[in-house]
């Protein structure tokens, strides 16, 4: 459901003299709504819809947060180039979109819970009740921190509800942002609930795994590894490896019945999932009900409606109802994957289960009957343009695929209804495997990366061949299309390294520099602080 509950109803009149008066009809301050335990569980929905919102406010943000790295390039204009200078500026739009829905709205609504929770504390049952309550609401803040110290460094801590307007902040250390993520999960671990029967809902792991990678960023390696070994052996949660789900009677593998819709939640029987944005038609809180779907397959597949056969012909058809092509959705190509996520993380184990034609499609086929290639295969050979290959036709991961969205119009149409994994088991192990390495465990990082590995069917990895780049080699393989791969690699401090090496635009490769290790302050925000200097990060300039 939309976030109404700041909306402010009123009606105009006139008074005796002919002035216009305005008089507010509404008591919807968070004051009047946080002050009953249905008020709050409304609130906290709406929370929830501003978290999906990190994703879903606008259909090529998010996707800023994938390309250009070493997994991904932005290929909206095949002749436009990515240029990092050009790009990443203190104007850029993705910068001050995430910079926004971080302070005005996400850590706004969690301070507002934190605060109004202990002051009306006469409503709860007991301090369990409340101590849950607070302890969703650290959770999302922490969430929204985590996100913040990994993309911009330093940022302002803000963990007072505010009660008049501040042109004053300045930027708290990374460490002391990192630090208050820890703390809100440390107590989120301790109260969230084990489960939920409420799909899309914060639990205990997911607490915990955020904990996990928080201490990671700390230095806090004993401390990472403790908060996921925690996870790992709860007995909650385990990694599939049989066949499950809505679609375990038709030809597949476990890894590919984790990305079928239907399948996201625990209540399919996914014992993987911990946190998930629901996403289906017409469900409560659900994306569908407004019509937009999920875009991902609109991003990150191949632009085949522009796919020509050898003689010119339209090769390939849009038409969700012939079967074979009715997963395939609208692609536009935006989000297109690199040559080292497509072929070389695969060339030691190509049959590795997550490579398989159930989880790459790599194969395409005429489908247009007007074509005299009609039904047969498409082959490199056929391309004429250096387009053809890197927007209309690539290889790329069938978890955006799925069943249409029928609900949407216009441009929503060509989306799925599928749900989308925020948190999974299979990352909890990666980031254990990465805090052991740093913590100079190096034969309990591969014995954690193989437990990934293992239920891939792939070749067990020695650990002699661990090290962190491997690690983000199985974060790509495991992870593709669902980690946000700008953030791992800035926490990581390896984006500036990876894009050199590994993006396929030389544009890029070129021009990132250093300083682009971190997003930059948007002038904006820097702009309305009047009362103290808001610093932009070095090498960044108005």
């Amino acid at each position: 459901m939309a976030f109404v509950l700041l909306v402010m109803a009123g009606i105009t009149a006139c008074d005796e003299d002919g002035l216009l008066e305005q008089e507010s009809k509404s008591n919807l301050t968070d004051a009047s709504i946080l002050n009953s335990k249905a008020g709050f569980d409304s609130y906290i929905v709406g929370l929830i819809y501003q978290f999906r919102e990190e994703w879903q406010a606008s259909d090529k943000t998010y996707w800023t947060q994938f390309y250009n790295t070493d997994m991904y390039c932005s290929i909206e204009n095949v002749s436009q180039r990515f240029n990092w200078a050009q790009k990443y500026t203190s104007v850029s739009d993705f910068a001050e979109t995430y910079w926004n829905w971080a302070y005005i709205n996400m850590i706004p609504m969690t301070n507002n819970i934190i605060h109004y929770a202990e002051k009306n504390a006469s409503i709860w049952e007991d301090d369990a009740e409340k101590n849950a309550v607070i302890a969703e609401a650290r959770f999302f803040r922490a969430w929204t921190y985590n996100i913040l110290a990994n993309l911009f460094g330093d940022a302002p801590v803000v963990a007072e509800i505010a009660t008049e307007p501040r042109f004053d902040y300045t930027r708290d250390s990374r460490e002391q942002v990192y630090a208050l993520a820890k703390e809100d999960l440390e107590f989120a671990a301790q109260w969230l609930p084990e489960t939920t029967e409420q799909e899309g809902r914060a639990v205990k792991a997911a607490a915990q795994h955020l904990l996990t990678e928080v201490c990671i960023s700390l230095g806090d390696y004993d401390e990472a590894i403790t908060s996921a070994s925690n996870l790992i052996n709860s007995g909650l949660y385990h990694l599939m490896t049989t066949r499950f789900g809505n679609y375990s009677d038709q030809p597949g593998d476990p890894f590919s019945d984790l990305f079928k819709d239907g399948n996201f939640n625990r209540s399919s029987g996914n014992m993987e999932s911990i946190l998930v944005w629901q996403i289906e038609e017409y469900t409560e809180g659900g994306v569908g009900s407004y019509g937009r779907g999920n875009n991902f397959v609109r991003g990150w597949a191949p632009f085949l409606t522009k796919f020509k056969d050898p003689d010119g012909v339209s090769g390939f058809i849009y038409d969700p109802s012939v079967a074979g092509t009715d997963t395939m959705g609208r692609g536009a190509g935006f989000v297109r994957p690199s040559n080292y996520a497509l072929y070389e993380i695969w060339e030691n184990d190509w049959n590795d289960m997550r490579n398989s034609g159930y989880n790459m499609r790599r194969k395409f086929y005429y489908n247009n009957p007007e074509s005299a290639y009609y039904k047969t295969q498409w082959d490199v050979s056929h391309a004429k343009t250096e387009e053809d290959t890197l927007k209309i036709v690539y290889p790329y991961s069938l978890k955006v695929e799925g069943p249409l969205f029928q609900g949407g119009s216009g441009r929503y149409k060509g989306r799925t209804k599928k749900d989308l994994y925020v948190i999974r088991l299979a990352e909890t192990y990666l980031l254990r495997a990465e805090a052991y390495l740093r913590n100079n465990q190096k034969d309990k990082a591969a014995a954690d990366i193989n437990v990934i590995r293992a239920r891939a069917n792939a070749n067990l990895v020695a650990e002699s061949e661990v090290d962190l780049d491997y690690i983000l080699d199985e974060r790509a393989r495991e992870l593709m299309t669902e980690e946000p791969r700008i953030r791992t690699l800035i926490r990581m401090g390896k984006l500036v390294e990876r894009v050199r090496r590994y993006d396929m635009d030389p544009t890029s490769r070129e021009t990132i520099q250093d300083y682009n290790q971190f997003w930059p302050i948007p002038q904006t925000a820097i702009d309305a602080n009047t009362g103290a200097v808001l610093e932009q990060n070095p090498g960044y300039s108005k």
